[in-house]
């Protein structure tokens, strides 16, 4: 069986299985090679150069109804804030001891990273709201993938 890594996604859409999270980010091609180079969350002002370049490729996918890309822009839009909030609230972006055990969030370790999770967020959520989005979501889920083809894990 082919896996995720093996699949041209623009020429296979039936093969990529829609999640709500950020699955896929760093294996989905050829939309990795599209969308990482532009993703950053350093700072505020890094996070929204990133997040118009994220916009403009949405925006390109969207025109050709290109449903792949425009999730796997969302989930590049998901991911900026997830991380960004992470070192937002621990220093280095710890979330755990060297033992293991989860630290205890701080309001805010990093202002900076704060900052720039705001920015990501926004664009995530006005992508998610978008109604052409939504409805290529609903149409590639029944119409379009094909659980029989796809190398995608749950």
């Amino acid at each position: 069986m082919a896996t995720e890594y093996d699949i041209d996604f623009r020429t296979h859409p039936e093969a990529y299985r829609y999640q709500s999270g950020e699955q896929g980010v760093f294996k989905v091609q050829p939309y990795k090679d599209e969308l990482l180079p532009h993703w950053g969350f350093k700072d505020e002002d890094t996070a929204e150069d990133a997040v118009a370049a994220l916009r403009e490729q949405y925006d390109a996918y969207r025109e050709r109804e290109d449903f792949v890309g425009m999730d796997m822009a969302r989930k590049y839009l998901q991911m900026g804030f997830t991380r960004a909030m992470r070192y937002a609230k621990y220093p280095g972006g710890q979330k755990y001891d060297e033992d293991g055990t989860e630290r205890s969030p701080q309001q805010w370790a990093d202002s900076e990273k704060r900052a720039a999770a705001v920015v990501f967020r926004n664009a995530w959520q006005e992508v998610t709201d978008d109604s052409t989005y939504q409805r290529l979501k609903e149409q590639h889920r029944e119409e379009v993938y094909d659980p029989s083809v796809s190398p995608m894990e749950e």
